[in-house]
């Protein structure tokens, strides 16, 4: 009876560690969502110029050469973020493992944390280039 008491004290302890990263991962998903909306609206706009006749496809040459730019960083940030998503899920998995299995999971933790921090800050990166992009081709379109 104790042993059972002590096991569901360490379940209640991993679940309150597990509720930053769990927070963390909404934020994360929140991101993806602006960043999958992003890439639709340049899918969009490439695919309307790019059905057009050869005449507007020549005059809005640069806006597509921009556009797929910023449909790489837009990926790669995707990318980028996903994977923190994904490093993040595992930090919570191995807290729950490490509980069940009686062992020290904190070097693993910290090493997926910090790599999961590492690729959400690069995907933010990625997504303020490609905010860059965006905001310098307009400056372009309207000096014309």
């Amino acid at each position: 009876m104790v042993e059972n008491v002590t096991q569901l004290t360490s379940v209640a302890h991993v679940i309150q560690l597990a509720v930053a990263p769990v927070f963390l991962l909404t934020g994360v998903g929140s991101i993806l969502a602006v960043l999958s909306n992003r890439l639709a609206r340049i899918v969009d706009r490439y695919r309307a110029l790019n059905n057009a006749s050869e005449a507007v496809r020549q005059a809005h040459d640069v806006e597509m050469s921009v556009l797929m730019r910023r449909s790489k960083w837009v990926n790669r940030a995707i990318t980028l973020c996903t994977c923190s998503a994904l490093l993040i899920c595992i930090v919570i998995a191995a807290l729950f493992v490490g509980a069940q299995m009686s062992v020290d999971p904190s070097n693993a933790v910290s090493l997926l944390f910090i790599s999961a921090m590492v690729a959400l800050i690069s995907g933010l990166l990625c997504f303020l280039r490609e905010i860059f992009l965006a905001t310098g081709s307009i400056i372009v379109q309207s000096r014309r």
